[in-house]
C-alpha cells in the first residue's frame, strides 16, 4: 500500500457514517440549533427592550410562517429527498446538506455577526429579523423530526 493509499484509507475510517435514518435526524439537530440560537438571542433581546414585545412578535411569526411556507418547507423538502437518494448505505455525517447549503449557512452566519457586530441595521429590527428568520428553520426541524419518526427505506 502506497503512503497516499495508507492516507486516503486512513481518512475514510475517520469520518463518521451513519444510516440514512439518522442522518435525517442529525439534519434535524443542526436545524433546531440554528433555528433555537435565532429565535433564543431575539427574544432574550426583544423581552429585555420590552419596546413595542406584542407588536415585533407578531411581526416575526408571520413573517416566519411566510418564509416557511413559501420557501423554507420546499428546502427542507428537498434537503429529506436528497438524504433518501444517497445511494451509499452509511454516508458521512455531514453529508445531510450539500456543499452548496454549507456555503449559504457560512455566509448567513458570517452576515448575522457582521450586522450585530457594526449595528449596520437597528438593534430592534435586527432582533425582530433573527426572529422571523428562526421560525421558519425550527419549523423546518419539525419536518426532519417527522421524517425521522416515519422513516422507511
Amino acid at each position: 500500500m502506497t503512503p497516499r493509499e495508507r492516507r486516503s484509507f486512513f481518512l475514510e475510517k475517520c469520518i463518521p457514517r451513519v444510516p440514512h435514518r439518522f442522518l435525517i435526524l442529525a439534519a434535524g439537530f443542526a436545524w433546531t440549533i440554528a433555528g433555537g440560537m435565532l429565535v433564543g438571542r431575539a427574544m432574550a433581546w426583544l423581552v429585555k427592550s420590552g419596546d413595542h414585545l406584542i407588536a415585533r412578535c407578531a411581526i416575526a411569526l408571520a413573517g416566519g410562517l411566510l418564509f416557511y411556507f413559501l420557501l423554507f418547507s420546499r428546502i427542507s423538502r428537498r434537503h429529506i429527498a436528497r438524504i433518501h437518494a444517497i445511494d451509499v448505505a452509511r454516508p458521512s455525517l455531514f453529508s445531510f446538506f450539500g456543499l452548496k447549503s454549507y456555503i449559504m449557512m457560512a455566509s448567513m452566519i458570517a452576515c448575522g455577526i457582521l450586522l450585530r457586530t457594526f449595528k449596520l441595521v437597528e438593534p430592534s429590527i435586527l432582533y425582530t429579523f433573527y426572529a422571523c428568520m428562526g421560525t421558519p428553520l425550527l419549523l423546518s426541524a419539525f419536518r426532519f423530526y417527522r421524517s425521522f419518526a416515519t422513516y422507511r427505506r
